[in-house]
């Protein structure tokens, strides 16, 4: 199975961080930023936008990229990169395509939650999104 290039967006607003409850995929049931993978001819930017209108009905504008994480499990092997985007309008959140819910959560109640996506906690405090020591 060859790797496959993925993106996430990493939207924060008002203290909280946008997650997605995944459907189907990879680790189902398990909360992780909107993402997916890259389709043939999308820039990263572009398929970090389409990912997040598709799972959670939102549009945005793609900032920085925050890094890059590989995951290799069972359902493949992906190369992620995650990007900060900022929503236009955080109130018309829902979920769609592969996701079964979305949510706001607050960056303070990251911190021991044992139903988010292994490795997502540790990526999101290395790159200063979530502090290390709360």
């Amino acid at each position: 199975m060859k790797p496959e290039v993925c993106v996430g967006a990493v939207v924060v607003d008002d203290g909280a961080l946008l997650l997605v409850r995944r459907g189907r995929g990879a680790a189902p049931g398990r909360w992780s930023i909107p993402g997916g993978r890259v389709e043939y001819g999308e820039t990263l930017a572009e398929a970090v936008l389409r990912e997040l209108e598709e799972e959670t009905s939102l549009e945005g504008v793609c900032g920085r990229c925050l890094g890059w994480v590989e995951r290799i499990v069972a359902e493949g092997h992906f190369v992620i990169f995650d990007f900060e985007v900022v929503v236009l309008d955080n109130t018309t959140a829902r979920a769609g395509d592969d996701a079964s819910e979305v949510a706001w959560v607050p960056l303070d109640d990251l911190i021991g939650r044992r139903d988010l996506v292994d490795g997502l906690l540790e990526f999101l405090q290395e790159v200063g999104v979530v502090d290390a020591l709360a």
